[in-house]
């Protein structure tokens, strides 16, 4: 895990500086497309109690059909790389111009916004990586309607909808005896529950930095830690709006989503307030990791301070007495002048000396304490 959050700068995440926004002066209902978006795919499902339907279409014009029936049709777009169906898909279902405005131009903040027929709701969606650390993030729009829902992703490779496709298939529990509203609501409810797998991998990432800055912190363990509070941050900027686009569902009560679903949405805005809560607790885990990190430099620089002035300190008087001795007196002049200079055991007797003051001062070191490491720190 520890080697996989060296990757990190490659998480598909677009930057801030990259973030969508239009020029000073654009027309409202400007669609911009992306040069490197993919070509839509579009997949269409219709079902009831009893039937089902799953196909894929090559023109927006093979939905029209199924749109004029009780069943419940899901038109699900994926891509934005041509700007041509994207506008046939808008004439069809009767988009607003500035609500195909916002499904088109990606990084839209999420948000609902309630068009009489017709319910649009703005997500952003994550899905972790399968053979690396990280995830993919990218916008969902839902359009709501009477007996349809259409949502526009923009690329067709990831998304969390799998489990809600098979169980439309399958018709396991409700959602073939239920209407399009319950539907958006289980497509929502995927969305959120997509942030778990991923907030996992950052505990799982935020412990093994734990061990990593207690036992040997280094400057890429740093460089992981900013990588850590940056995702999160990301994160966090997907999940606070979507949190509040949420609940003004539930506040606003539109006349597209039955009182039953509306149950149903508060349970969706309870899980989205436990991922805010994940994502506030690892944020805070990340800062603390930051000044553990500093602390641990800290305290590893005072032990090197500590030993250079403990070395110091036991020399400084061995040095005091080799000064003295090295001055080299003549005592034929004078009794006085180091009679040591002839003696016969002078010179061990002198090393014996300077010995002792050594051990003497390591022992008074130690008796306060001061040899002890004060930059380890005992894990639980």
């Amino acid at each position: 895990m520890i080697r996989k959050l060296r990757r990190f700068a490659k998480v598909v995440n677009k930057p801030y500086k990259d973030e969508f926004y239009h020029y000073p002066g654009t027309i409202p209902g400007t669609i911009i497309i992306d040069a490197d978006a993919p070509p839509p795919e579009i997949d269409l499902i219709d079902y009831n109690q009893t039937d089902f339907t799953h196909r894929r279409v090559a023109t927006p014009e093979e939905c029209v059909p199924y749109l004029d029936t009780e069943s419940v049709t899901w038109v699900d777009v994926q891509g934005l790389g041509n700007q041509d169906i994207l506008e046939r898909v808008g004439q069809i279902f009767e988009l607003p111009p500035l609500v195909l405005e916002d499904v088109v131009n990606v990084s839209e903040r999420p948000k609902t916004e309630d068009y009489d027929d017709q319910l649009l709701f703005i997500a952003r969606m994550v899905v972790p990586k399968e053979r690396e650390f990280g995830f993919y993030s990218e916008q969902v729009s839902l359009v709501l309607g009477k007996h349809y829902l259409l949502s526009i992703q923009e690329e067709p490779e990831h998304d969390c909808f799998e489990g809600v496709r098979m169980r439309i298939e399958k018709g396991k529990g409700t959602i073939r005896r239920q209407g399009a509203d319950y539907l958006a609501y289980a497509l929502l409810d995927a969305i959120i529950d997509g942030f778990f797998p991923v907030l996992e991998r950052y505990g799982e990432a935020l412990e093994d930095l734990e061990e990593e800055v207690i036992v040997s912190p280094t400057r890429q363990t740093l460089q992981k830690i900013y990588h850590v509070r940056r995702e999160l941050l990301q994160l966090r900027r997907a999940i606070w709006p979507q949190r509040d686009a949420i609940n003004s569902l539930i506040r606003d009560r539109s006349q597209l989503i039955s009182p039953e679903v509306q149950i149903y949405l508060r349970d969706c805005y309870d899980h989205a307030v436990q991922v805010m809560d994940m994502v506030e607790t690892y944020r805070e885990l990340a800062s603390g990791l930051m000044d553990v990190y500093l602390s641990a430099v800290g305290n590893k620089m005072n032990e090197v301070m500590k030993l250079l002035t403990v070395v110091s300190s036991i020399f400084i008087p061995l040095t005091f007495v080799a000064g003295i001795y090295g001055m080299n007196f003549n005592t034929e002049k004078s009794p006085y002048n180091m009679p040591e200079l002839n003696w016969y055991w002078g010179y061990p007797l002198c090393l014996g000396v300077m010995g002792a003051i050594a051990f003497a001062l390591l022992f008074l070191f130690w008796k306060r304490g001061w040899l002890e490491n004060s930059s380890m720190i005992e894990r639980d």
